[in-house]
């Protein structure tokens, strides 16, 4: 499951009960930046099967001890990469292909914008909005996704309920 700007306690005091419902179904739990604070990096630490994260602009020094700008992983054949920033909308999915060559799939945060679109290499990018915080858009949102036969299916953008 992939996520990004959870923004806790900033945006919220903890995470919605159906994104740990979905941390927990999990074999991967990816988070693309802007925890804020190191306690969510160390609960989903704890309540992983396995964690891949990056650091955001939100992030301070002792999350950037702790994190990657940018994290690489191998799943079951489908090469992965996550970032926070990826830059403007505008030309963003060719400028992530030059820039992450020999990769199939490029998670990013930074907008809060679910974002799901594919260069003309063949690079997915992905960006699963975020379960805390949702701006300009109508949901609070996160991604799931099934990796099979080195093949990424099932990418589903899940909405969070409105919080009260």
């Amino acid at each position: 499951m992939l996520m990004a700007d959870t923004h806790v306690p900033q945006r919220a005091r903890e995470l919605p009960a159906e994104l740990w419902s979905a941390v927990a179904r999990a074999d991967l739990v990816v988070h693309a930046g802007d925890w804020v604070e190191p306690e969510l990096l160390d609960e989903l630490e704890a309540r992983s099967r396995s964690l891949l994260g990056v650091y955001g602009n939100n992030d301070g020094s002792v999350l950037r001890a702790r994190l990657p700008e940018v994290a690489h992983a191998d799943v079951e054949g489908v090469r992965l990469a996550v970032v926070h920033e990826t830059g403007a909308s505008r030309g963003r999915d060719e400028r992530c292909a030059a820039a992450y060559p020999g990769v199939d799939v490029l998670v990013f945060g930074h907008s809060h914008i679910p974002w799901d679109a594919t260069a003309s290499t063949g690079l997915r990018l992905l960006n699963p909005g975020s379960p805390t915080d949702r701006r300009r858009q109508p949901h609070c949102t996160y991604l799931s996704a099934v990796v099979q036969d080195g093949r990424l299916d099932e990418v589903l953008l899940h909405r969070l309920p409105t919080r009260g």
